[in-house]
């Protein structure tokens, strides 16, 4: 730079600081004197003008620290959405403030055979809400956060030899489908590396027997129960124990669970069994009645009642002690087996207790899941909400709306004084829910009945409508 250049770049700072002080500046930019003028307030736009100009000029940023050039993101296993859904999609995700949303979203193109463009939504390193085909997207991101750390890439099936070849996303994924195909070859993985893993790691990639769980997994489990540092692993080496007939010994505890219950015959041609309930007459008995049932496995509860785990669920009475319902789905759910947690969902279901059919969702099949979505939906008249919870990602109803929650869906929108923003997320959750055929008849009708084309509460169902199914059916 010049003499004069340099005069004014030092005369910069002090310019700088009398701004951001809330300062005038212009008596501290002399060399512009003449420029700047008599009048105080034009001054000061003068002086804002020239130090901008020059300084866009004479002064070039440079970058902090190295530069690093990452590599390009990886292509997924899935295509991306055509061009032509990508707006529709982004609109869907904007509308959704919460994760949870945005997870639905996901979760419905993965089960339809699609993937978000990365311009449009990125998993983050520690999403483990996503969808696996999103793994190789979530270690580029802890790559690109990460300084001076080399790019790991491997298409082997993963092994203990090659454990750290892996990110941690794309080592979940290898080891979820290692499991899928071969359990044992996954427990051995675990084996001898899941101890150098993180207490979080750790219970997440525990959870990866619930897959093909059985009783070659006990010795492992045993040993995690005995030996882990983190409560949270060793429960839930537990509750899979549990599933597999190895509960804790029954003790005085169980004994005392079993005294707020009764188990009585009714019925004089079929006698059968039926659980009578000891309600609790103080708030300290009914704490201590839910303590104990959290301390306990489906298995030795319908010990202590002389039952075997499925006739107790068969002579359970819902609807008659709601907080002991809840106890028991929760016992079911985490330390019942596939076959106690299927009977006890068919039960739930004609009981017409579609709440308890949540808490027992995730471990179910996704046709069992479908099938007690339709049947809340059609014969119990759950709202579209629930069913979508229930359901989950892969649901492919056929004409929804002709359920009582549909019929009642339409003459609401036909009322007088419907808002245009009136049952959004029961619209959302249907968008999810249907087939694709489904969709686009159910656009017709709502749109027949008085809802505009361009109504942003059809997005989910626009998109669905559009959108090629080539996802596998389950």
């Amino acid at each position: 730079m010049t003499d004069k250049a340099d005069e004014i770049y030092d005369a910069m700072g002090a310019v700088l600081t009398r701004w951001t002080m809330g300062s005038a500046a212009a008596s501290a930019a002399p060399f512009w004197r003449a420029e700047l003028g008599e009048e105080p307030a034009e001054a000061e736009l003068r002086l804002l003008a020239l130090s901008g100009q020059f300084l866009g000029i004479t002064v070039t940023a440079e970058p902090a620290s190295t530069l690093r050039v990452l590599p390009d993101i990886p292509t997924l296993a899935l295509p991306t959405l055509p061009e032509t859904l990508r707006p529709l999609a982004r609109r869907i995700l904007a509308a959704k403030k919460q994760a949870q949303g945005k997870t639905e979203l996901v979760d419905f193109l993965a089960a339809r055979g699609w993937t978000m463009h990365p311009a449009d939504w990125m998993p983050t390193a520690g999403d483990d809400d996503a969808p696996d085909v999103y793994a190789p997207w979530r270690d580029w991101m802890e790559f690109a956060a990460s300084n001076n750390a080399a790019r790991r890439q491997t298409n082997d099936h993963i092994t203990a030899g090659n454990w750290d070849d892996f990110w941690p996303a794309a080592r979940k994924a290898a080891l979820a489908e290692l499991r899928r195909h071969d359990p044992s070859a996954a427990r051995a993985v675990l084996e001898a590396k899941l101890g150098n893993e993180s207490a979080d790691t750790r219970l997440r990639l525990l959870s990866l027997l619930s897959e093909r769980l059985s009783n070659e997994d006990i010795a492992f489990l045993e040993a995690i129960v005995a030996d882990d540092r983190a409560p949270k692993v060793k429960a839930l080496a537990t509750s899979f124990l549990a599933r597999l007939g190895h509960g804790p010994a029954a003790g005085e505890e169980i004994a005392e669970l079993a005294g707020f219950f009764a188990v009585k015959t009714k019925g004089l041609l079929r006698r059968s069994r039926v659980i009578d309930f000891q309600t609790p007459k103080t708030p300290a008995q009914w704490q201590r009645r839910k303590a104990l049932l959290d301390g306990t496995d489906l298995t030795s509860f319908a010990g202590a009642l002389g039952l075997a785990p499925l006739d107790l669920i068969a002579a359970w009475e819902w609807k008659v002690d709601t907080a002991a319902d809840a106890g028991l789905i929760k016992l079911i759910a985490e330390t019942g087996t596939d076959a106690q947690l299927a009977q006890a969902a068919q039960i739930v279901s004609e009981h017409n207790a579609a709440g308890f059919i949540v808490a027992l969702a995730p471990r179910l099949a996704p046709t069992d899941r479908t099938r007690f979505a339709a049947v809340g939906l059609h014969t119990h008249g759950i709202g579209f909400e629930m069913a979508q919870v229930i359901a989950g990602a892969a649901a492919r109803l056929d004409d929804p709306l002709s359920a009582p929650s549909g019929v009642k869906l339409l003459a609401e929108i036909r009322r007088d004084d419907a808002k245009p923003s009136d049952h959004a997320a029961e619209f959302h959750a249907l968008g999810l829910l249907t087939s694709q055929t489904a969709a686009q008849q159910t656009l017709q009708r709502l749109t027949a009945a008085g809802l505009l084309q361009g109504d942003p509460r059809l997005d989910m169902l626009r998109l669905n409508a559009a959108l090629d199914d080539q996802g596998e059916k389950p």
